[in-house]
């Protein structure tokens, strides 16, 4: 997939920072269930979600 022309990986965004995050060969067979960029915004939207119930 990559060759070398990173403006042509697809982005898709967090749900927690809303910052922008492309793909990496790490998330190659997983890529359709990433939300979060880091381990961070996974346990922050985590923490978040409890605080609501």
């Amino acid at each position: 997939m990559f060759k070398g022309n990173k403006k042509s990986l697809p982005v898709r965004y967090c749900k927690t920072c809303n910052e922008p995050m492309s793909w990496r060969k790490k998330w190659e067979k997983c890529w359709d269930e990433v939300m979060y960029c880091s381990e961070r915004c996974r346990r922050h939207r985590t923490a978040q979600q409890n605080d609501n119930v």
